[in-house]
């Protein structure tokens, strides 16, 4: 396992990569697990990775190329590929990736596979939103969700569950959804 980390305005980025692909990537805040930041092992596609996450947040990207190895269901797979056409600047709604996967009546099940995406950035799941245009979890917070929109220049109309926010509040801490992940 190769793993490489970010300092991002979101806070410390922390991504993994087996000889295929990039198989989890997330928001780690202050907590850098089994690896100290500055002496992980990393080989071409984290620095790849790495080179794409940096001109994504400096404006210069909107698609990333480097190669993918999530590993999951093949329900879960189906959903994350969905996510990955999301264009930059764009949203989907639960419904609509249901509707994608010719299943119709599966949002809640999208919604879980959504939750579970090792990949997070990369693979867009900040790009879905509730059927009603609502901002709904997201395990990175959803202060990030918020920010990685507007940096993409979504615009998120103002509610009560968005007036609010910090980005303070979550920039040191890591994601929720890393208790499956590893």
């Amino acid at each position: 396992m190769y793993t490489d980390y970010l300092d991002t305005p979101l806070g410390l980025f922390e991504f993994m990569a087996t000889e295929k692909g990039i198989c989890q990537a997330i928001f780690c805040g202050d907590k850098v697990q089994d690896n100290q930041q500055g002496s992980n092992k990393v080989n071409d596609i984290t620095a790849l990775c790495k080179q794409q996450l940096i001109e994504y947040f400096a404006e210069q990207r909107h698609v990333f190329t480097v190669p993918l190895d999530p590993k999951g269901t093949e329900f879960q797979q189906s959903v994350w590929r969905c996510l990955a056409k999301i264009p930059f600047g764009s949203v989907k709604s639960y419904g609509d990736i249901a509707k994608m996967l010719n299943k119709p009546k599966a949002s809640q099940a999208v919604g879980g596979a959504n939750g579970r995406n090792p990949i997070t950035l990369i693979v867009p799941c900040h790009r879905v939103i509730g059927g009603d245009g609502s901002l709904t979890g997201y395990a990175g917070g959803i202060e990030r969700k918020l920010w990685l929109l507007n940096h993409e220049g979504v615009e998120i109309h103002p509610q009560k569950n968005t007036a609010t926010l910090d980005i303070q509040n979550v920039i040191h801490k890591r994601q929720d959804k890393t208790q499956f992940l590893r």
